[in-house]
């Protein structure tokens, strides 16, 4: 059985190329010395024979008609696609009064660089939690033929094609990591953001376009588990604190205790040095003030 994939045609990629044109301003002269001609036989017209006269007029207003509809403007960072009876037959870049056979269409097209924010959407990151992203790109235009012969609507293509990179990203890495041993969306922004760009600028390559810069502008848990996220956030902060303050605690009691032995202050027995570890293990990691209580006694009372 034949593959129908196979017998289906392939898409014909286009190539941009320097399209034929020439300068309006020459043109320009053809048409003023064309309109002199045409003013010039009515200064003639008692010394001529009337059909000389006519044919002079026809002449004349023929090769201004054919002149000024081979007119075009071009803007800087503005390009026009030539199309002879739907055949592509280049592009010209040059800009301000440009001149072309009358037949030719034109097809205007910018090159300029284009800035858009995508919509808000709704992703799964790579452990399965829904995440809400949004990004902006600078695009533009580097390819005329292709942006205009190989795709239908270059901008609409930019837009799903878009959208379709923010999820990819998206579901490749996960939002964060408290344990801070991979990579994720919210602690490797720039790393994340130049990979999204590499891959708009594959994917955007069939159309002629590019990707000069890229980046998120909006990423947050979705609104369903945000609250959860945000309490387990708190509760990897409180233990972070609290680990980093024991370590302090017990750095502490350990040099308070080297100190008193090395100066011969005080000698404590083991129950007694668990004591004082235990007291100065809660005055340092209580959370209210301790209130001291003065021993006057012996050691041991």
């Amino acid at each position: 059985m034949t593959d129908l994939r196979s017998a289906a045609p392939a898409l014909r990629h286009s190539s941009e190329s320097a399209a034929q044109t020439a300068s309006g301003y020459g043109m320009l002269l053809v048409a003023v010395a064309a309109l002199a001609a045409g003013g010039l036989a009515f200064t003639q017209v008692d010394r001529v024979p009337d059909w000389v006269f006519i044919g002079w007029l026809v002449l004349a207003s023929v090769a201004i008609a054919f002149v000024l509809c081979g007119f075009y403007l071009l803007q800087p960072n503005q390009a026009a696609a030539i199309l002879l009876f739907g055949d592509y037959r280049g592009t010209d870049r040059s800009s301000g009064l440009r001149w072309s056979w009358p037949w030719l269409i034109k097809k205007t097209i910018s090159v300029r660089a284009n800035n858009m924010i995508s919509d808000k959407i709704k992703v799964n990151d790579l452990r399965g939690n829904p995440i809400e992203m949004a990004a902006q790109v600078v695009w533009r235009v580097t390819d005329t033929a292709q942006a205009l012969f190989d795709v239908d609507d270059y901008k609409a293509f930019v837009n799903v094609q878009i959208e379709a990179a923010v999820r990819t990203i998206g579901s490749r890495y996960p939002y964060d990591d408290f344990e801070h041993q991979e990579i994720t969306l919210r602690g490797n922004h720039d790393q994340v953001g130049g990979e999204l760009r590499t891959e708009l600028i594959a994917r955007l390559a069939v159309a002629g376009i590019t990707v000069d810069e890229c980046g998120f502008t909006h990423l947050a848990y979705a609104q369903e588990i945000a609250g959860a996220m945000l309490r387990r956030q708190q509760a990897q902060a409180v233990v972070a604190a609290r680990k980093a303050l024991v370590e302090g605690a017990v750095g502490m009691v350990e040099m308070a205790l080297d100190q008193l032995s090395a100066k011969n202050v005080v000698e404590l027995d083991d129950e007694r040095r668990a004591a004082m570890v235990s007291n100065l293990m809660v005055v340092l990691c209580g959370e209210r003030d301790t209130q001291p209580v003065v021993n006057a006694g012996s050691l041991y009372q």
